[in-house]
């Protein structure tokens, strides 16, 4: 298995990716509203404000995390946040979210990323170091429809001090059906 940084030339395999994963798991309006999201960040998010990172089986895409910039406007930390994720259905329980997750999480570090966040299941993404944030932490760019899936955490040395400022997402990331 293969990850990487980069997804020059596989956009239509990545969204195809999360549109197939997220209606198996969720159903085709789901699907559909992923997919969209994933062709958005894809095509709309400057290369700066954005990570995206596969993981590659035989050929086959069988994993994918999109980290895009999260910007907290009184603080000068470097913020990502993970949304969406997704592992080929028939790839579940194999440890590729959790594999695909570290490297991602070592590459950002490796960049000078300070703080990554995601919005999920607090049980899966704290596997990999995330934990509970309160809006006092870190605030969220939109009103949130499940507050315990707000997670985050540091990727410095230091620990996570509440970041300052609004909050505001990369402008695909800015839906509040999303969240």
């Amino acid at each position: 298995m293969d990850f990487s940084v980069k997804r020059d030339g596989a956009e239509e395999q990545i969204v195809d990716l999360f549109t197939a994963t997220f209606t198996a798991s969720e159903g085709a309006d789901e699907g559909d509203l992923i997919g969209s999201l994933v062709s958005n960040l894809l095509g709309n998010t400057p290369q700066n404000d954005i990570y995206v990172f596969t993981a590659v089986d035989e050929g086959e895409m069988i994993g994918g995390a999109i980290f895009s910039r999260l910007t907290y406007a009184d603080d000068p930390r470097s913020v990502f946040i993970l949304s969406p994720m997704a592992v080929a259905t028939d790839r579940h329980g194999q440890g590729i979210g959790q594999a695909l997750l570290k490297y991602a999480l070592a590459v950002l570090r490796d960049n000078g990323v300070d703080v990554a966040i995601t919005y999920g299941d607090p049980a899966f993404y704290g596997k990999v170091g995330f934990l509970p944030l309160d809006e006092d932490t870190a605030a969220a760019p939109l009103p949130l429809s499940f507050p315990e899936g707000w997670i985050g955490q540091s990727l410095t040395d230091e620990p996570l001090i509440p970041l300052k400022g609004n909050c505001t997402c990369v402008a695909a990331l800015n839906e509040p059906a999303i969240w």
